[in-house]
């Protein structure tokens, strides 16, 4: 009976209650290892509630969160050279760039949208970390400029989200020379007087920090990115010093004036509205839409007084009597 009940019931249990359970349902925080139910991490925007830790969000996320309604179009950026240097590591460029885009299911790296926010119109860029680290290329390069060239037909601002481990090694001199030509798309929009504002999330490193992410007209960034060139272990080997705690973080820039503002992933979206319109000279933003309000009713005329009866004529005179006739 021990081996019925011990063995064979439970068996048979396991056999008819078993459940495949998907691998990513569930999530560790980076910071604090708290575990995390994925669909309360997505209404969070991938925010971790108990320590706050901004974590990797996709650029189309990001829009559904940033555009009202989450509505936006993608604007079509030229597509530049497969492989211009027939480049080969551990595995061809070809292959890795496929495998990105298994992963990610985006194209490359930067997704440009437009729409509105605060009903206002504007124009995004964002870089994806997950693909090939966010790293910057010729592909990356095209939708910054297509970006540029779309915001200044549309005369509205420009927003870049920056997250990029620096320049495409793949490419060689070409992502490098996408420093320059990026550098050349922001002056396009000065040129025009609209605004360009970056947002600096975790991390934002190398030929992307010394190029289009450190030249906005507001510089931005979410609390606790990483914003350098050469990270903190590379310069505590060079200078053979201990760095400040908090070093190169975004909190530290922003006390020395690298930075204007650290916003919260869930304020970003009405910090951004205020200062779209601020920089548009728009009208202040109206939180809800109202129904116009129904024209009143004409009053009425007053009705014209009656006119006053005519006075009854006296009735005619007899004619007078004739004299007898004699």
């Amino acid at each position: 009976m021990n081996w019925i009940s011990n063995y064979v019931k439970p068996t048979i249990n396991s056999l008819f209650s078993r459940r495949e359970v998907p691998e990513n349902l569930w999530r560790k925080c980076d910071e604090c290892g708290t575990m995390l139910f994925h669909r309360e991490l997505t209404d969070a925007l991938m925010v971790c509630p108990s320590c706050q830790h901004h974590m990797a969000i996709s650029p189309r996320a990001r829009f559904e969160a940033l555009f009202d309604g989450g509505a936006f179009v993608t604007v079509p950026v030229p597509e530049p050279l497969a492989d211009p240097l027939g480049f080969r590591d551990q595995k061809r460029y070809g292959e890795r760039m496929r495998e990105a885009r298994r992963k990610t299911g985006e194209h490359e790296a930067m997704l440009v949208g437009e729409g509105t926010i605060g009903q206002a119109e504007v124009v995004c860029a964002a870089q994806d970390f997950s693909f090939m680290g966010g790293s910057m290329g010729m592909a990356v390069g095209n939708a910054i400029i297509a970006a540029a060239e779309r915001a200044v037909a549309k005369h509205c601002p420009l927003i870049l989200f920056a997250a990029a481990g620096g320049a495409r090694m793949q490419e060689g001199i070409l992502s490098l020379m996408q420093m320059p030509r990026t550098t050349v798309a922001v002056q396009m929009l000065r040129e025009a007087g609209l605004p360009y504002i970056t947002v600096l999330t975790h991390p934002t490193t190398g030929g992307v920090t010394a190029s289009y992410a450190m030249l906005g007209d507001v510089q931005i960034a979410e609390p606790n990115a990483l914003i350098c060139f050469a990270g903190p272990r590379v310069i505590a080997q060079t200078i053979r010093e201990t760095l400040p705690e908090g070093f190169q973080r975004a909190e530290y820039l922003l006390d020395h004036g690298m930075l204007d503002m650290v916003v919260h992933r869930r304020d970003m979206r009405d910090e951004l509205a205020t200062l779209i319109r601020m920089l548009m000279s728009l009208p202040p933003r109206s939180h809800g839409d109202l129904p116009a309000p129904e024209a009143a009713a004409p009053a009425p005329l007053p009705e014209p007084a009656p006119e006053p009866a005519p006075a009854a004529k006296a009735p005619a005179a007899k004619a007078e009597a004739q004299p007898p006739r004699g």
